[in-house]
């Protein structure tokens, strides 16, 4: 059996990776597949690693996690029946959640990445478009965006969970999403079921057109908030789209990336610290607030 780390990150304590990734590995050779080789395609709050020659895609979590794989593999299942653009469920599988060795996993299709081009923002817009078409058609609870940004207030106001943010970092994150929380409540704009975070690492470029995938953070609100996770040609290409609010909306998304890396045991492998500072400075800047991949660090 090899293991091997796509672009070397290694962001949990490697015995649990290897816990995690042998979870998988058992929980698919139960089912009769066969499993020769795993490649960790991401290692954050969730593992994902790709299986073959069986070529499944197994996301595993510990059971502590925050979100429910329950709720996120019902959601896909029922989005696949509006003809949304996601990644599916792994059809041989079914649309299943195991627990092994304190792990969840569920099982995806494996989609082969274009490589000869960046996914135009054209395509990005309408995937998106008809991603929100399809997530108005269904009936499901989930918590709103007002209670993300409360939770992220939680934990800027928690020095147990965010123990190394400065006192003026930590006062500029609650004003921001103070601030700006009530500017988007006081807009009333329409609001519906949400991806919640469909930025650019959550869409797959395959030969079927752009995917999205990781819909844990599933909410309802305005359309204008997903928006404001995607690249800024995305959002001019979006119609019909309420640009005051998405730039609100964008001061948020950039308030909440900066606490979770601030965060104590943040684990996410994008530049730790040092990304947490450039968020930092791009919200002391102030409005107009750039896209999330106009952040460099």
């Amino acid at each position: 059996m090899l293991l091997r780390t796509v672009g070397g990150h290694k962001q949990v304590e490697a015995a649990r990776a290897r816990r995690a990734v042998d979870a998988a590995i058992s929980t698919v050779s139960s089912l009769g597949l066969t499993v020769d080789d795993a490649v960790v395609l991401s290692d954050s709050n969730r593992l994902v690693v790709r299986l073959t020659p069986c070529d499944i895609v197994a996301r595993v979590t510990p059971l502590t996690h925050f979100a429910s794989a329950e709720l996120e593999v019902d959601l896909v299942t029922r989005l696949a029946q509006t003809d949304s653009p996601v990644a599916a469920l792994e059809a041989r599988v079914g649309p299943r959640v195991f627990v092994r060795d304190g792990f969840k996993i569920t099982m995806w299709t494996y989609f082969e990445p274009v490589q000869s081009r960046g996914l135009p923002p054209a395509d990005y817009a309408q995937a998106l478009k008809r991603l929100h078409a399809g997530l108005r058609q269904l009936d499901f609870t989930t918590p709103h965006v007002m209670d993300r940004i409360a939770a992220t207030q939680r934990d800027v106001a928690n020095r147990d969970v965010t123990p190394e943010l400065a006192d003026a970092d930590r006062a500029l994150l609650a004003d921001t999403l103070r601030d700006l929380g009530r500017s988007i409540v006081d807009r009333r704009a329409p609001e519906q079921l949400l991806h919640g975070e469909p930025h650019p690492w959550n869409v797959l470029d395959t030969r079927n057109g752009p995917l999205f995938i990781d819909f844990e953070n599933t909410a309802e609100g305005p359309v204008e908030y997903d928006i404001a996770w995607v690249p800024q040609q995305v959002v001019e290409r979006y119609p019909n789209a309420d640009e005051d609010l998405v730039g609100l909306c964008r001061g948020v998304v950039l308030a909440i990336i900066a606490t979770h890396r601030w965060s104590r045991g943040d684990q996410h492998p994008s530049g730790g610290r040092r990304s947490g500072l450039a968020f930092l400075n791009a919200l002391r800047d102030g409005p107009p607030w750039p896209a999330l991949d106009e952040v460099t660090w």
